[in-house]
C-alpha cells in the first residue's frame, strides 16, 4: 500500500511540476544542460509536455530607410487678360532619403537631398527654378540622455549650369562642382529625436572647390580652384505638426570662418510647410535665404508654391 501511494504521488508531482516550471528555467534547473538528463530534457520537449510555445525573439532593426519623392506643379494662364501677364507652366522634382542607423549608445544620420526644377515663360523661354545636390551625414555618441559626442559631413553642389539673366546676353554664374562645398568637423549634439536636434562643431573644415571657368569666385583665389577655411559651425533641424494636416520643416546653417573676415557669417535657412490633402497629394510651400558674401553681396530669397504629388517609402 504503501509502495503504491509512493508511485501515485510522485505521478501527480511530476504532473505538476511540468505544467509550472516555465521553459527557460530548464536549463537553470541543470536539466538540459546535466548529461544525465539530457534524454529527460529531450522527451520533455519532444513530447511537447510543456503548453506555451516557443517564441523567438525578433532582434531590434539597425537600419531605418525612408525616402521620399515630390513632383510639384504650378502654372497661369492668360487669355485677352486686361491686365496682362505671360503664361507659365514649371515643374519641381525633389527627392529626400534618409538611412539612419542606431545600436546601442550609437547614431547615425544621412540624409540625402536632391532637387531640379524648370519653369517655361512666354517670351522667355526655359529657366532653371531650382538645381541641388547635398548630403548630410552626422554620427553620434551618446554621453547622457539627450548629448552625443558628434562628427558631421555636409556636401553640397548643383547639376547644370546656373545663368544670371539680368544681363544680356546671359551669363554663365555656376555650373556642376562649381561651386561645390564639404565642410566637416567634430563637436556636440543635443537630439531630442528625428525630428528636433542641434549640432554645434567649434572646429569645422570648409572645402570650396570651382572648376578654372570660375576661379576667383566663391571665395576662391584666382588662379585656383579650392579654398580652406576653419571655422565654427551650427545647424539645427526641427519638423513639427503645427495643427492637424500641416506639417512645418526648419533647417539652418551658420557658419563663420576663423581664417577670413569672421564677422561675415554665412546664414542657409529654409522653411518648409507642407498641408496635406490625402496619401499622396500636398500642398507645398517653400522658402530659402542664403546669406553669403563670397557668392553675392545681397541675401538671396527663393520661394515655391505648388501642388505636389508626394510618393513616400519606407524599408526597416
Amino acid at each position: 500500500m504503501k509502495k503504491l501511494f509512493l508511485i501515485l504521488f510522485s505521478c501527480c508531482t511530476f504532473s505538476i511540476v511540468s505544467q509550472e516550471i516555465p521553459k527557460d528555467s530548464i536549463s537553470t534547473l541543470g536539466l538540459v544542460n546535466s548529461p544525465l538528463n539530457t534524454s529527460f530534457a529531450s522527451y520533455i520537449f519532444n513530447k511537447r509536455v510543456f503548453a506555451e510555445p516557443l517564441v523567438k525573439k525578433n532582434p531590434p532593426k539597425k537600419w531605418t530607410v525612408t525616402g521620399k519623392y515630390t513632383f510639384l506643379f504650378n502654372q497661369s494662364s492668360f487669355s485677352n487678360w486686361s491686365a496682362g501677364g505671360n503664361n507659365t507652366v514649371a515643374g519641381n522634382m525633389t527627392l529626400g532619403y534618409d538611412f539612419n542607423y542606431k545600436k546601442k549608445r550609437w547614431n547615425w544620420d544621412n540624409k540625402i537631398l536632391s532637387a531640379y526644377g524648370l519653369s517655361y515663360v512666354d517670351g522667355q523661354g526655359v529657366r532653371k527654378t531650382d538645381d541641388r545636390f547635398e548630403f548630410n551625414s552626422l554620427l553620434g555618441l551618446k554621453t547622457s540622455k539627450l548629448w552625443f559626442l558628434s562628427f558631421f559631413s555636409n556636401f553640397k553642389t548643383q547639376y547644370s549650369k546656373g545663368y544670371d539673366y539680368k544681363q544680356e546676353p546671359k551669363v554663365a554664374v555656376s555650373n556642376f562642382f562649381s561651386p561645390a562645398y564639404w565642410s566637416f568637423g567634430p563637436g556636440m549634439l543635443w537630439k531630442r529625436n528625428d525630428d528636433a536636434r542641434i549640432n554645434i562643431a567649434p572646429a569645422t573644415a570648409r572645402y570650396t572647390f570651382v572648376s578654372d571657368e570660375f576661379s576667383g569666385k566663391y571665395g576662391v583665389n584666382e588662379g585656383k580652384n579650392t579654398n580652406f577655411s576653419l571655422g565654427f559651425n551650427f545647424s539645427a533641424y526641427l519638423k513639427k505638426e503645427v495643427m492637424e494636416d500641416i506639417t512645418m520643416e526648419s533647417i539652418v546653417a551658420v557658419y563663420s570662418d576663423y581664417l577670413n573676415k569672421p564677422q561675415n557669417i554665412d546664414i542657409d535657412y529654409q522653411l518648409n510647410f507642407f498641408v496635406k490633402i490625402n496619401k499622396n497629394l500636398s500642398t507645398n510651400l517653400g522658402l530659402h535665404a542664403i546669406l553669403d558674401d563670397d557668392a553675392s553681396s545681397r541675401i538671396q530669397f527663393k520661394e515655391v508654391f505648388g501642388l505636389g504629388l508626394n510618393y513616400i517609402f519606407h524599408k526597416t
